[in-house]
């Protein structure tokens, strides 16, 4: 099982505005080219996100799929990955003072990918969530830096319920 996690310095409800937003998804996983919203309200479960892979001229459609759900808390994923089979990919999210701390959980679950996974395709999908977890944290800093540039000066924001603490 490859779990890897990343403290992401914003609010865990700036970090879930992300992974909410389907149109985001290939801003953030690394592989993918172009995503968008198939198939029910993402997050919701069910709910699906087509996605596109590009190698050199070779392109590849697949989908990922909402399979457990928890507002602001958790999303599960299972990603399609074409004759290699699929996988579970869980993303928790947890308070940390004023931060959030990131966990992903990924391990294969159906097909080829199950029968090739070993110690050099766990090292492999290490990287891979590194440079995710990266992605991810960049996009979600981004956007709290932005969201405070346009904060009148002077104005206090009272702590949202769950966002891990008070800025003033």
């Amino acid at each position: 099982m490859a779990a890897r996690h990343r403290l992401i310095r914003t609010s865990p409800g700036t970090v879930w505005s992300v992974l909410e937003d389907g149109t985001r998804y290939a801003d953030w996983v690394v592989g993918t080219s172009s995503s968008k919203p198939v198939r029910g309200h993402w997050p919701e479960v069910g709910s699906a996100i087509g996605y596109e892979m590009r190698f050199g001229p070779l392109r590849l459609t697949n989908e990922t799929v909402v399979r457990r759900c928890v507002p602001g808390e958790v999303l599960e994923l299972e990603a399609k990955a074409g004759a290699l089979g699929t996988a579970r990919v869980a993303i928790e999210l947890r308070s940390w003072g004023d931060h959030c701390l990131v966990i992903v959980d990924e391990h294969p679950l159906r097909g080829v990918g199950g029968l090739v996974h070993n110690v050099a395709v766990e090292a492999l999908i290490q990287i891979r969530h590194r440079a995710m977890l990266a992605r991810l944290a960049k996009l979600c800093e981004e956007e709290a830096a932005e969201e405070e540039r346009r904060r009148p000066v002077g104005q206090v924001v009272a702590p949202k319920p769950g966002a891990g603490g008070a800025r003033a």
